[in-house]
């Protein structure tokens, strides 16, 4: 009798039932939800490992099985051996995964090198900045602290939320919290998750202007703005590319948040460049437009939370002048209008973005923007001149922007920025000759993880 060969359906039911074999039984210790509440604990040393730590060597490789690991083999930096720092040093960007349920979570770092001094920069997700140069000297070692959002596209209220084609297997919409170390000398001992039901959490709603951008040498305000708060505040940044107001409740990300949004959180909005262009998502600038902004509002504050309108930044268009022209038409006027009937504090980034812009001027200003030659960044094969979106430079001055707004809006939030941070005038930007940002490399995400467990708040 001839064997006959499984059907498409046993194959994939095999490969779930070991799938889901594996991440509650393969690794209990790290997937239980009582573990994950209590935390997680990694150490990447070669020296004694404290009660409670994982031992993590550099070429640990993530897997569902195990449930976390690098993303690539860690290149350790030659300056130093490793066994007599009891830290683990490269001098490339090298990024850290592991499995953790959908909510908020409070993460401590210790950094730096035996035997070299160490600069390390703390990315999150999709490249969201949350810890900025972080400088040991040969032998210190200190420990750092920030508070990061984890999501996922299911919705409890059944279906999941609408990912575009480049959202799928998004850092930013997996069951997994991905951390990359970067910069000069980027140099980690242990790392701690933590999950937190008491964070103040910031949503934001926005564009591609605002976005966590995944790649190089894209970047928006959104991915910047953690770096300028202390844990406490976790910036939930569900901006999404080519959202308008009106598409990104179609493809049901306001109603993510509003599922997830608690009395004194945050929702920042941001919408303008997709709602002003011809198409189904245009909309008249001061009839449906503000009456989306009302929703958005009303929705918000329905569930305890705190809107924020925040006016979009203007496109890099210069007049003979050497004046910004404003393309978007009444767009920023209809929020500023919409901010005072509504009582809704407003952060005028349409006027901050133009002074920043007139203050580099028309030939300077590029170098805020995605102008690059073709083949500067892996995989670029054409030339890019954006006057749109923003390099990591543009997008961290108008991140600063935005914690002006904060400072002088008197937000809550106030509270929870860094010490030491100074005013900032657009006007008077930083200075691009002493201004330096470690790159992201090109990824791809880990597999996601099978049947998250139960959701922390």
């Amino acid at each position: 009798m001839q064997n006959r060969r499984p059907s498409v359906k046993t194959v994939w039911f095999v490969s779930y039932a070991a799938l889901v074999f594996s991440f509650f039984v393969i690794s209990p210790q790290l997937r239980s939800a009582d573990a994950i509440r209590k935390g997680l604990k990694f150490d990447f040393g070669s020296g004694t490992i404290a009660p409670g730590f994982v031992r993590v060597p550099p070429s640990t490789i993530y897997s569902i099985e195990r449930g976390y690991g690098f993303m690539q083999p860690v290149e350790v930096s030659p300056q130093s051996g490793r066994a007599a720092r009891g830290s683990l040093c490269g001098d490339k960007s090298f990024r850290f995964s592991a499995d953790v349920p959908e909510g908020n979570y409070n993460v401590a770092i210790t950094f730096g090198d035996q035997n070299a001094e160490s600069v390390t920069t703390v990315k999150g997700e999709a490249r969201r900045l949350m810890l900025e140069k972080v400088s040991t000297t040969p032998g210190q070692i200190v420990t750092r602290n920030f508070t990061i959002n984890v999501r996922t596209s299911v919705l409890k209220s059944g279906g999941r939320v609408k990912l575009k084609a480049d959202e799928q297997g998004h850092f930013d919409w997996d069951n997994i919290l991905t951390l990359e170390f970067g910069d000069s000398h980027p140099c980690v001992r242990t790392l701690e998750i933590t999950p937190v039901d008491d964070a103040v959490t910031v949503y934001i709603a926005g564009d591609s202007t605002v976005t966590d951008q995944s790649k190089e040498p894209y970047a928006a305000w959104g991915q910047m703005l953690p770096r300028f708060f202390h844990a406490g505040v976790a910036i939930a940044n569900h901006a999404e590319s080519g959202e308008s107001l009106k598409e990104f409740i179609g493809e049901k990300r306001l109603e993510k948040i509003m599922e997830t949004i608690q009395p004194g959180d945050y929702l920042f909005v941001q919408f303008t460049h997709n709602d002003q262009k011809p198409g189904p998502n245009h909309v008249d600038a001061f009839t449906d437009y503000k009456s989306y902004l009302k929703l958005y509002i009303n929705e918000s504050r329905l569930r305890g939370a705190i809107p924020v309108l925040v006016t979009s930044m203007l496109r890099r268009n210069f007049g003979d002048d050497a004046k910004i022209v404003n393309t978007l038409e009444d767009f920023p006027e209809a929020m500023r209008q919409t901010a005072k009937e509504e009582n809704v504090p407003l952060i005028d980034l349409n006027v901050m973005s133009k002074a920043f812009y007139e203050a580099m001027g028309p030939e300077k200003s590029v170098r805020a923007f995605v102008h690059y030659p073709a083949g500067t960044y892996p995989g670029q094969t054409a030339e890019l001149k954006d006057d749109t979106h923003f390099n990591a430079y543009g997008a961290y001055e108008l991140a600063k922007c935005i914690v002006e707004g904060i400072k002088a809006d008197k937000l809550g939030i106030a509270k929870f920025l860094v010490e030491g941070l100074s005013a900032f005038d657009p006007a008077h930007p930083d200075s691009l000759e002493t201004w330096s940002f470690p790159a992201s490399p090109l990824m791809q995400p880990p597999t996601p993880a099978v049947a998250p467990a139960a959701t922390i708040r």
